[in-house]
């Protein structure tokens, strides 16, 4: 029985919760010029949303989410996921920058330090298209 649950378990438990908020740096050294142009093609596209990886490809759909194309990924941040001008308490700032927590995006491989950087700096400016 121990065997079923272990099996169970490492193919889909229970997250824990991701907090509200969490401390960022705003004067952290991006890797690229935080648009969303930018944030689209050189992460999230390949990242999270290609079929390789598959979360949030179209035959993925984590969270409700495809980053297929650039408006889809754009769509779907804008849906309550990214808050312009507040990277602290946006849901997607919140799970990439907490590494090592069950709910970290992307699972398993977290972004780099100026990749996130990008992002954080992306939703600081706005989170505009």
């Amino acid at each position: 029985m121990r065997r079923i649950w272990l099996v169970a378990c490492l193919t889909g438990c229970p997250a824990d919760d991701p907090p509200a908020c969490v401390d960022v740096d705003i004067n952290c050294q991006e890797l690229y010029e935080p648009t969303f142009d930018n944030v689209y093609t050189r992460t999230l596209q390949d990242t999270c949303g290609s079929q390789r990886v598959s979360c949030h490809s179209a035959s993925g759909l984590a969270g409700g989410m495809s980053f297929e194309t650039d408006q889809t990924a754009f769509d779907a941040l804008s849906a309550g996921r990214v808050t312009g001008g507040d990277p602290s308490c946006s849901k997607m700032i919140v799970r990439i920058t907490s590494v090592g927590e069950s709910y970290q995006m992307p699972p398993g491989s977290p972004l780099s330090d100026p990749e996130q950087c990008a992002l954080i700096k992306w939703v600081q400016n706005g989170a505009n298209r």
